[in-house]
């Protein structure tokens, strides 16, 4: 891949973050139309998208995106009120933006023209606002109130920076239109013409900037080409000290702290009795320009001192980013690392070497350290899922014609990248159903006594290995009655049968189960609730219903943390071993022939005064041999329901790492993956809620 291709890709992916922050924010301001901050963070969000497109050859991106910062400048300017038309506008062109960054620009068009045309209508004409406020508009803090801070900004491009077909006189006029700007360009790496590289970027640059913009407006800048640009950036002046500018740094004791000279170096100066300056460029330990950039400096912070503003906001730190790809590999890595780890401990179980020994039990150690890191880099909060519902819950509400208002907690509650990927579209199909059959009308709310707007609350947070996530509403509940009675016609239920309502609730995830009585575009096929329930089973989690009629609904989901290792109970059966998933295992009890006759054929198991239907991994994956006298059951719980499985011997809790099935047994029912283990065999890991299921059906079928 060309590098200018790569920079594209990065520009892309970073523009894809300030939309997803642009959408949030321009929801937030939905509710807070007066807030100037939200409105100068959405501003600044299109500022980079228009700037950086424009920087990597994205032109229709700059130029639409630039018709809609245009509006909001207007905005921040006082001049234009924020209403809910102009919001639900903002949030089209942002949608827009984005099908044009996945290069969608031919068939955007008409689109683009309605938009621009519509976003010109709010700009005032011969002075006069569109919109006009009511009252002088609270000045945004991060603009208008805050201090003038004085950065030192070192910017060194990576020589080959021109062969992608960045400028980085675009960077520099960026920086320079932060405020009052001192520019160096050190020259001193250019070498003779004949030995020149036209496409090669000798230039490095000092800038010291005073601004009211903080570290991170500055780093923004430079975003799109952190990884082909050297940049440092040095808060020299806060804007707060109460120092007199006269007591400012020395140029002796700048260059020292920008790394140009050492101490002893300066000492070696000062003993010549000459201005310091003039010194070190005789000496060649600094070029001319690195000098002028360090009194520069001292100039501008003891300019800035002189004003004395207003308290500086602190620096954020700094991160890395990495494509997912390499972590995935990443993660593939420490999975066979555990493998040859665990088959290294047995190995040293078998000899008498005491060396050998302390060594396993040193790499036990630090691979069970580096499998927990690695695992908790693939961690990210679940908000980042979180914040696509708001859009989501606030245009069904236009399209329901109802007033629903979208709660979240537990946004930082972490869980595998893989894990939220796959949660996407299953949350969807809940809060879709939430917002059109559990929330009322605003007419329908006010005659059972509930405030007209709606809430649908959705939560995350963590209990032991797993996540839980709920989807709670305050509508009309599930009408259990008319559950059983779709579940009747359908042949799903017998007529006299009178389940639990837990039980009947469990019916809608059934597939092609509605008690919708009308269709309309957003829910009452029945088809979505069944891809939930696969969705979850697929994630190795559990859903279950909890309703009150007239009070509202709730689904809980249960997941677990990662699914790239598990705590799995390791058992065997004839010669073959696998894995049942531990988050699901609730107790393992004995099964003796006599038990077996007790049942007259039948499979099932008296626990402690409990009928608990098993299974026999021996009979269903075809396994010979025959059983031992005395077998075990091993009894998991999924969704509230017990069942046990049988076989020959329980081994214990064993860490399992997953790996995928080749394409000859991914449809094989009742398994999920495999893993290697410590002796070099393989085990297969048993897919529990495929397993019941299938069993299930089988049952329902022959009876």
């Amino acid at each position: 891949m060309k590098l200018i291709d790569q920079v594209a890709g990065s520009f892309i992916e970073e523009a894809g973050e300030r939309l997803a922050e642009l959408e949030a924010v321009l929801l937030e301001l939905e509710s807070d139309p007066t807030n100037m901050d939200l409105v100068a963070q959405a501003f600044r969000a299109m500022h980079t998208i228009k700037g950086s497109g424009a920087m990597f050859g994205f032109e229709t991106v700059a130029s639409f995106t630039h018709q809609l910062e245009t509006v909001f400048d207007e905005i921040r300017n006082g001049r234009l009120a924020v209403t809910q038309p102009l919001i639900g506008l903002s949030l089209e062109a942002r949608d827009l933006i984005r099908r044009l960054l996945a290069g969608d620009e031919a068939s955007t068009r008409l689109d683009r023209d309605r938009l621009c045309k519509a976003l010109r209508a709010y700009l005032p004409k011969d002075g006069q606002p569109k919109t006009p406020l009511k009252e002088e508009p609270k000045l945004p803090s991060d603009e208008k109130s805050a201090p003038e801070k004085t950065f030192r900004v070192f910017v060194r491009p990576d020589p080959e920076l021109f062969r992608n077909g960045t400028n980085p006189m675009g960077l520099l006029n960026e920086l320079v239109e932060m405020g009052h700007s001192r520019v160096v360009a050190h020259t001193r790496s250019i070498p003779g013409l004949s030995d020149a590289d036209p496409e090669v970027c000798y230039l490095s640059w000092d800038i010291i900037l005073t601004t009211t913009k903080d570290a991170d407006a500055i780093r923004d800048v430079f975003i799109f080409v952190e990884d082909h640009c050297s940049v440092r950036i040095d808060l020299v002046d806060d804007g707060i000290s109460q120092e007199s500018g006269e007591d400012y740094k020395k140029l002796g004791e700048i260059l020292i702290e920008r790394g140009d000279i050492t101490t002893t170096c300066l000492k070696e100066s000062l003993a010549e009795q000459k201005r310091v300056g003039q010194l070190l460029i005789e000496k060649g330990a600094v070029s001319s320009e690195t000098v002028e950039a360090a009194v520069l400096e001292q100039k501008a912070v003891r300019e800035a001192r002189a004003k004395r503003e207003a308290q500086a906001q602190p620096e954020a730190g700094s991160s890395i980013r990495v494509a997912a790809e390499k972590l995935d590999y990443l993660v593939d890595l420490v999975g066979e690392l555990v493998i040859a780890q665990a088959r290294l401990g047995q190995l040293a179980a078998t000899r008498d070497d005491a060396e050998l020994v302390s060594v396993a039990e040193t790499m036990d150690r630090l691979s069970a350290e580096l499998r927990d890191s690695t695992l908790s880099i693939r961690m990210v909060p679940i908000g980042t899922t979180f914040g696509r519902f708001k859009r989501l819950v606030r245009d069904l509400s236009g399209e329901l014609g109802k007033e629903i208002d979208l709660q979240t907690d537990g946004a930082e509650t972490e869980l595998d990248k893989t894990v939220i990927e796959r949660l996407g579209d299953p949350l969807v199909h809940l809060i879709r159903n939430s917002c059109d059959h559990g929330i009322e009308k605003p007419e329908a709310r006010r005659a059972a006594g509930k405030a007209a707007r709606g809430t649908v609350r959705l939560a995350a947070y963590h209990t032991g290995p797993n996540v839980f996530i709920e989807i709670r509403d305050d509508g009309a509940g599930l009408d259990a009655e008319a559950i059983r009675a779709k579940a009747v016609e359908r042949g799903l239920l017998s007529a006299d049968a009178i389940p639990p309502p837990a039980e009947i609730y469990k019916l809608i995830f059934l597939p092609g189960l509605s008690t919708a009585k009308s269709l309309s575009s957003v829910s009452g096929r029945g088809v979505g609730m069944d891809v939930v329930k696969r969705s979850i089973d697929a994630l190795r989690g559990s859903i279950e219903v909890e309703s009150s009629r007239g009070v509202g609904t709730t689904i809980r989901m249960r997941l677990p943390l990662t699914l790239a290792i598990i705590e799995g109970m390791l058992v065997t059966v004839g010669e073959s071993s696998y894995v049942l998933p531990m988050s699901l295992v609730e107790e393992c009890v004995e099964l003796t022939q006599a038990d077996v006759e007790k049942s007259h054929g039948n499979q099932i198991a008296i626990v402690r005064g409990e009928l608990v239907p098993y299974l026999r991994l021996r009979n269903w994956f075809g396994v010979a041999g025959d059983r031992p006298p005395i077998e075990q059951i091993v009894i998991a719980s999924v969704d509230g329901f017990r069942f046990g499985f049988v076989v020959d011997a329980v081994i214990g809790q064993h860490q399992t790492v997953i790996k995928t099935l080749g394409h000859m047994y991914r449809e094989t029912q009742g398994l999920s993956g495999a893993t290697i283990l410590g002796d070099g065999r393989v085990a297969l890991i048993v897919d529990v809620s495929a397993l019941i299921r299938s069993t299930s059906t089988a049952a329902q079928a022959a009876g």
